[in-house]
């Protein structure tokens, strides 16, 4: 059977040469037509809230060249995105500072009392490591805590990464800068083994599709997020 997530070559060479020739934060006629919407517009807030909130926190994240930066040590909080979603493909670009430390969830539930959700790890992996990165559960492009990539091929801090995430069924796959790094399955045996030896072992149907929002993570460090983009693939 076509693989479901990988969803054509044409496509994911259409995705990566907007994100190197396109425009920032706007969608071309063909993504339009293939379903895609900004969860960002480059220029306002509009569409983001602070984890319970309705509003946008006041301090730690700014708009600044076209993308949503979070500031070094600035607080404010996770941004949650006001839309929800339970099969979908998202991509994005984003950058940190030497050190820092960030991430993007999904099925984040405002129902939970904090703001858990599976995570693509975003993290500086070069620091201390001889200009190497490692492949570990907490790595850039892991399910944070949870699942290793098989692959680590992320840039050094400073420099543009794009990823990538599809939810197609009970099928979950993580791409950087190209590559598919990750995939697992939802309710499966390996991820509840998985889940048992990490940090969510105790949350109730942790390891479970569920609709909720997109999460971009306060970690007190400098990050930039741009061009971020999603499609629902529910009934397809």
């Amino acid at each position: 059977m076509r693989n479901l997530f990988s969803l054509g070559a044409g496509l994911i060479f259409l995705w990566n040469c907007c994100a190197v020739c396109g425009a920032d934060n706007e969608l071309s006629p063909q993504e339009k037509a293939a379903g895609w919407k900004l969860l960002f517009d480059g220029r306002t807030t509009k569409g983001w809230h602070s984890f319970k909130k309705t509003t946008f926190p006041s301090q730690g994240w700014v708009i600044e060249q076209g993308c949503l930066k979070h500031l070094d040590k600035g607080g404010g909080g996770d941004l949650l995105s006001d839309e929800t979603f339970e099969e979908f493909e998202l991509t994005w670009e984003w950058k940190i500072a030497p050190k820092a430390n960030s991430g993007v969830k999904y099925f984040v539930s405002e129902k939970r009392s904090t703001a858990l959700g599976h995570e693509f790890q975003m993290i500086d992996d070069y620091q201390g490591r001889d200009g190497k990165p490692v492949l570990n559960k907490n790595c850039t492009g892991s399910f944070y805590d949870v699942l290793p990539p098989v692959k680590n091929n992320t840039k050094p801090a400073g420099e543009w990464n794009q990823s990538r995430i599809v939810v197609k069924g009970n099928q979950v796959e993580h791409w950087l800068n190209g590559e598919k790094v990750l995939s697992y399955e939802l309710g499966s045996e390996a991820l509840q083994a998985a889940l048992s030896k990490s940090k969510f072992r105790a949350v109730a149907d942790f390891g479970k599709r569920i609709k909720g929002s997109i999460l971009l993570q306060d970690h007190g460090g400098e990050v930039w997020f741009r061009n971020i983009k999603i499609r629902d693939l529910s009934g397809q």
